[in-house]
């Protein structure tokens, strides 16, 4: 048998779990000049692994530098096993929470990626709008 190391599903299963948790959607809070600030993102993730193992007898093949009709077959007995897995996490800020004299405050962040996409399809609707009643407009 090999000295090789076996995939192990729950050293996987233990570091997707340290990274997922509820330490990564509530970040580490900080105070400044008396206000508490507590950073918030949004945490979404997937796992997947496999493993297996087996016997083996199976011909091995020809060897080179004879003729096929001086190779007597030989087989090789033997255990195998493999395996393999990945997680992935996705973390996005979302906002802060704010403590101070006069409360909680929720401040949501600004997305601006999210702000020019919209822009985008605003003006891809206009646009196809204003062509379709200029086409209709020119039918009549």
């Amino acid at each position: 048998m090999s000295d090789a190391p076996r995939f192990d599903p729950s050293l996987l299963a233990s570091a997707a779990n340290d990274n997922l948790t509820v330490r990564r959607v509530f970040g580490e809070a900080y105070e400044r000049e008396g206000v508490l600030v507590i950073p918030v993102a949004r945490v979404s993730g997937a796992t997947g692994m496999g493993s297996g193992g087996g016997e083996s007898d199976l011909p091995s093949g020809p060897t080179f530098g004879r003729r096929s009709s001086e190779v007597e077959p030989h087989v090789s007995h033997g255990l195998g096993h493999g395996g393999g897995g990945g997680y992935a996490a996705h973390v996005k800020a979302v906002g802060v929470f704010v403590v101070d004299g006069a409360g909680v405050q929720w401040r949501p962040t600004l997305d601006l990626n999210r702000v020019i996409l919209g822009g985008q399809v605003v003006a891809a609707t206009t646009a196809a709008v204003v062509a379709f009643a200029w086409a209709f407009r020119r039918r009549r």
